[in-house]
C-alpha cells in the first residue's frame, strides 16, 4: 500500500507547510487567504493524525518482522508472531478508514443551504405533507444546532403549504441535506377521505448551496425587481405595505419571491441570496451532468424530478429508492430522527466515489 503511504506523506508535508503559513504576518493581514488556509489546516489535521497512527503501525510491523528474523528464543518468537497477526489485522481496517478520508470533498458541502419544499400531485393532501416535512426538517435542524429562517411561504387552501422556502445556517449543512433533493411520495389515508382509502401524493424538495458573491457574480442589470403586498398570515401590517419582493432574472426567466420578512430591504437581500443560489445551482447541475455523462452517479444525480423516497403510513415505513433502504420507524423519522438515512446515503456516495477512483 505504498501509494497510500505516499499520498499521506505528501498531505503531512502540506499540513506542516500550512501550519507555518497561518502564523505568517503577511498571510494574517490577507483575511481571505488566512480564512482559506485555516480551513485547509483543519481539514488536513484529521488526515495528518491518522497518518501518524498509520506510520507507527507500518513501523511496528517492520520492526517486529526484523525481530522475528533474528530471534532464536521460542517464546519471544511466538510473542512476535502474535503481535504481527494483531497489527496485520488492524492494517486493512485503518487503510479503509484512510481511503474514505482521502475521497475529495465536495467544495459545496460546508456551505449553508436554501431548502424549498413544494406541493406536487395530491392537492390538499400534498400541501399537508409539505407542512409535515417542514416540521420534520426543522426538528432535525434543532437537533443539529442549526438555525433557519423562512424566506417565503404560500399557504394551502385547507391547511399546510403550497410551498415554503428556508435559509439554513450552521456547520456542514449542504453536505448533509443535498441528498434530500427530489420527489418525496406519501401514501396514507387523507384527513378529508371518508372511505378510509389510501391515497398517494407527492412533494418536491430542492436543496441549494447558498452562493456567496465570490461563487457567482450576479449582474443586477439582468434582474427586474417588483414589489407587492405580502399575502397570508401576518396581522394587519402585512397587507399595508409593499414589503414583498419579486426578482426576475431576465436571461434565464428565473423568478424568486421573498415576503416573510417585515422589511422590504431585508426581503430584497434574501431574494438576491436565493436568486444567486438558484443560478449557481443551475451552473453546478450543468457541470455535474457533464460528469454524469462520463460516470453515472446513483445518489446525487441532481435530477429534481426523480422519485427518491416513499413514506408509507399504513405500514409505518420509509423507503429510499436510490439505495433500497427501508426503515420501519416512520413516527420517529417524522419527528426529525433522519440521521440514519442521511448517513446511509453518504456511505453509498462514498462507496461510489471509491469505485470511481
Amino acid at each position: 500500500m505504498q501509494d497510500l503511504y505516499s499520498r499521506l506523506e505528501a498531505i503531512h508535508y502540506r499540513f506542516e507547510e500550512v501550519g507555518k503559513l497561518i502564523v505568517d504576518p503577511d498571510i494574517i493581514s490577507d483575511m481571505d487567504r488566512y480564512v482559506k488556509l485555516n480551513k485547509e489546516y483543519r481539514d488536513l489535521e484529521v488526515i495528518d493524525a491518522i497518518f501518524k497512527d498509520y506510520h507507527n503501525l507500518i513501523g511496528n510491523i517492520k520492526n517486529t518482522r526484523e525481530l522475528l528474523e533474528t530471534e532464536t528464543d521460542g517464546e519471544m518468537r511466538e510473542m512476535a508472531k502474535m503481535e504481527i497477526d494483531e497489527l496485520e489485522t488492524r492494517r486493512p481496517l485503518m487503510e479503509e478508514e484512510i481511503k474514505l478520508l482521502l475521497i475529495p470533498k465536495d467544495p459545496e458541502d460546508d456551505k449553508n443551504a436554501i431548502m424549498e419544499l413544494r406541493a406536487g400531485t395530491g392537492g390538499d393532501e400534498a400541501c399537508i405533507f409539505v407542512e409535515d416535512c417542514f416540521r420534520m426538517y426543522t426538528m432535525f435542524f434543532k437537533n443539529m444546532g442549526w438555525t433557519y429562517e423562512i424566506l417565503n411561504s404560500s399557504e394551502g387552501t385547507v391547511k399546510g403549504y403550497k410551498e415554503i422556502s428556508l435559509d439554513i445556517s450552521g456547520d456542514g449543512i449542504y453536505g448533509m441535506l443535498k441528498f434530500e433533493s427530489g420527489v418525496h411520495r406519501v401514501q396514507r389515508v387523507p384527513e378529508t377521505e371518508s372511505q378510509g382509502r389510501v391515497h398517494t401524493s407527492a412533494i418536491t424538495v430542492a436543496v441549494l448551496p447558498e452562493a456567496e458573491e465570490v461563487d457567482f457574480e450576479l449582474d443586477m442589470n439582468d434582474v427586474r425587481k417588483d414589489t407587492f403586498r405580502a399575502s397570508g398570515a401576518g396581522g394587519q401590517h402585512i397587507n399595508k405595505t409593499e414589503s414583498a419582493i419579486r426578482l426576475t432574472h431576465i436571461p434565464t426567466n428565473t423568478v424568486v419571491e421573498c415576503q416573510d420578512g417585515r422589511s422590504q430591504h431585508k426581503n430584497l437581500e434574501k431574494a438576491i441570496s436565493v436568486l444567486r443560489s438558484r443560478l449557481y445551482q443551475a451552473e453546478l447541475d450543468r457541470v455535474h451532468n457533464e460528469r454524469a455523462a462520463q460516470r453515472k452517479t446513483l445518489v446525487s444525480s441532481g435530477d429534481r424530478s426523480a422519485k427518491i423516497r416513499t413514506y408509507n403510513y399504513p405500514q409505518g415505513r420509509i423507503t429510499d429508492h436510490r439505495i433500497n433502504k427501508t426503515m420501519y420507524n416512520l413516527n420517529v423519522f417524522m419527528n426529525g430522527d433522519v440521521q440514519e438515512m442521511i448517513d446511509a446515503l453518504k456511505m453509498a456516495e462514498n462507496a461510489e466515489k471509491l469505485k470511481g477512483e
